[in-house]
């Protein structure tokens, strides 16, 4: 008979819940001899074998007593042993394959023995009730979990399987794989985007949701970016390709959620380990049930307590417990990762369940990051247009949002070939020289390091700074907007019990303008990027306190070290910004503050779901084992009682694949 539990995770080629595959393996033994995946179950295939062994099993039973004491006792072997062999051959063998590599203690060993000695004191029936009702108890179980990789699996066939390629003006249908950098891709209205690439020409509504979670289609147009997994909804779009496959964002997260079990969460390791030592231990313990009341217990025979040491075999297997743990935290990454949500590995939504603090970067992360000049003030004699100007050519080698909104205010091009020593000051600001003047542009830290005199200015927004040949010239005044969830993100903490700050180098004015706005707990400005990590530290300090962790929110570029000091770093994607998938632990792919919340919501109930699966499973088996060594359970109840643990540890870890928050 094929074993459903098998197929449910031990088979699993491509994208499956590695994590439950590990664990099934390290309690039930790697091979079962099936290759058939999970996704692939087939209900009627697996009741064949069950509906013969139950039809000669319930013919034995009827029978039973009326041939066993008489001279056709022997029908009776002829009725059970094969609905026996029938319904137990995989656990039979796989025991068997086990044995000989030297895995001896898993749950096929602890059926083959209850088994096998139940036929030896003449219980044949119950040994084949074992047998059938696990094997009855597998088939619901494999049903589930196919049910459970099937909805992680779904996540997955975003993975375009075939990009056109334009070449000389024909279309070839080709693997995306075998596509190079600049090269030209059609993609047509209804069909996967398979390569990140930069729109030439058409205009479209594509859906993003793949990647971001997001039900909500983008307008794109030519110059605007594509990335692989969006799926073109409308019009006929030509693209440049601007990254190999094995590069694109889509298989970035491809390769995250498929490995995302490769980083264990304390619970799991626990788990395995204490299966390593549980099953063992549980051998002996009924070993010595078997034999020692007998030699002590006047009146004790030694069938009455071989019987019970076979009811403290079955009802011990430990591997429902053992599979739906690190089956529930996938359905955690799986569950998230379908809200546009990357979690890099279950020990993350431990460290997620665990925030008391979670601190914001500014800039990109509550703020849109799209600066605009609001005010020009000149000094000593210039004309708006011309500081502009002069802030336009300082600034003409930075990638920075304020020189890039104001390159946007100036709206001209600009003679840059007078520029030289262009020197960036972390931090700070920009020193060039601009047809031989020596000009500074940055914040009122540069100022004051250049020892410039200025008028003291308190302005709600970003400024920046002109001086020339050391004499103040002006200030240039940016504000940012605040992103549209960004209060709703912070009121959703504190709802959690959260404590929320910002660290951010812009100016005290901006900082206290913003830190009201959004009703944060703290915050701290005007930090150089070693000041952030400093202020961290005291963060991760007071959490230590009340042991609890911190969780920093950042682009994933400029915040680098100060993602990676947090006890769990939060990178706002981009829709897939690689320096945010590489720093990060944990990556918003819609640039969404308001997704921190639920990332942490998530990881709640995912350990809620972990640890009722741990309570009920320890506290079912540990009656059952109480009432066997005392001889108030028999094979049949001990036999329900494993099987239907399993079976509900596994269906609640499903709840978290079907419904995360």
């Amino acid at each position: 008979m094929a074993d459903s539990h098998s197929q449910a995770c031990c088979d699993s080629p491509g994208p499956t819940p590695k994590a439950a595959v590990n664990a099934h393996d390290d309690c039930c033994g790697s091979d079962h001899g099936h290759s058939q995946d999970s996704s692939d179950f087939s209900l009627r295939q697996e009741l064949t074998p069950i509906a013969i062994a139950t039809i000669l099993f319930l013919i034995g039973l009827i029978f039973n007593e009326a041939l066993h004491n008489t001279s056709f006792a022997i029908a009776e072997y002829a009725v059970l042993i094969p609905a026996y062999l029938i319904s137990g051959w995989t656990v039979l063998t796989t025991a068997g394959r086990n044995i000989l590599r030297g895995r001896v203690f898993d749950e096929n060993f602890l059926m083959t023995i209850a088994t096998l000695g139940a036929i030896a004191i003449h219980e044949i029936p119950e040994a084949v009730a074992v047998m059938l009702f696990f094997q009855v108890g597998e088939l619901f179980q494999g049903y589930s979990v196919g049910r459970s990789r099937r909805s992680i699996k779904a996540l997955l066939e975003v993975r375009p399987d075939t990009a056109n390629l334009s070449v000389d003006g024909d279309i070839r249908t080709v693997a995306p794989e075998t596509v190079r950098v600049g090269d030209v891709i059609v993609v047509r209205p209804g069909e996967k985007v398979p390569l990140d690439g930069d729109i030439l020409e058409g205009k479209s509504l594509v859906d993003t949701s793949a990647l971001t979670g997001e039900s909500v289609p983008r307008t794109v147009a030519p110059g605007e970016t594509l990335l692989a997994g969006m799926i073109n909804q409308s019009g006929l779009l030509t693209v440049r390709v601007t990254k190999p496959f094995g590069e694109s964002s889509i298989a970035r997260i491809l390769e995250l959620v498929e490995n995302a079990s490769s980083k264990k969460a304390d619970t799991e390791k626990f788990i395995t380990r204490f299966a390593r030592y549980y099953t063992p231990v549980v051998v002996f313990l009924s070993l010595a049930v078997a034999i020692l009341p007998p030699l002590f217990i006047e009146g004790a025979t030694q069938a009455q307590w071989v019987y019970r040491a076979l009811v403290l075999l079955v009802i011990s297997c430990p591997c429902g417990l053992v599979i739906s743990i690190p089956l529930g935290y996938f359905g955690g990454v799986g569950g998230a990762a379908k809200r546009g949500i990357l979690v890099k590995g279950s020990t993350y939504l431990d460290t997620l369940a665990q925030v008391k603090t979670v601190v914001f970067d500014k800039t990109g992360t509550l703020t849109q990051g799209n600066f605009r000049v609001t005010d020009v003030v000149t000094h000593n004699g210039l004309k708006k247009h011309q500081l502009l100007e002069l802030a336009v050519q300082v600034e003409s080698q930075s990638n920075h949002p304020v020189a890039q909104s104001i390159r946007q205010a100036y709206g001209q091009t600009v003679d840059t070939s007078g520029v030289q020593d262009y020197e960036e000051i972390a931090g700070h600001g920009i020193r060039a020289t601009v047809n031989g003047r020596v000009v500074l542009a940055g914040n009122d830290r540069l100022l004051h390091r250049e020892a410039i005199p200025h008028d003291v200015c308190v302005v709600d927004g970003t400024v920046a700074h002109l001086a020339v040949d050391g004499e103040y010239s002006g200030r240039i005044i940016i504000a940012d907007e605040l992103k549209e969830d960004a209060v709703e993100a912070i009121r959703a903490l504190h709802a959690q019990g959260i404590a929320t700050a910002m660290l951010t180098g812009d100016s005290q004015s901006v900082a206290d303008s913003i830190a009201k706005k959004l009703g944060l707990d703290e915050y701290r400005a005007e930090l150089l990027p070693e000041d952030k990590v400093e202020a961290l530290e005291a963060f991760l300090h007071q959490a230590k306190q009340v042991k609890g962790k911190v969780a920093f929110v950042g682009d994933g570029i400029n915040d680098a070290p100060v993602i990676a000091r947090a006890d769990v770093g939060i990178a706002m994607g981009g829709l897939g910004s690689d320096a945010a998938i590489e720093t990060a632990d944990v990556v918003i792919m819609t640039d969404a503050p308001s997704k921190v919340a639920e990332a942490v919501q998530i990881a709640h109930k995912t350990r809620r779901i972990v640890w009722q699966n741990i309570s009920l499973a320890m506290a079912v088996k540990a009656l059952f084992i109480a009432l066997g060594a005392i001889g108030l359970a028999t094979l049949w109840e001990a036999v329900f009682a494993d099987v239907g643990v399993a079976l509900l540890a596994i269906l609640n870890a499903g709840r978290i694949i079907r419904n995360p928050r």
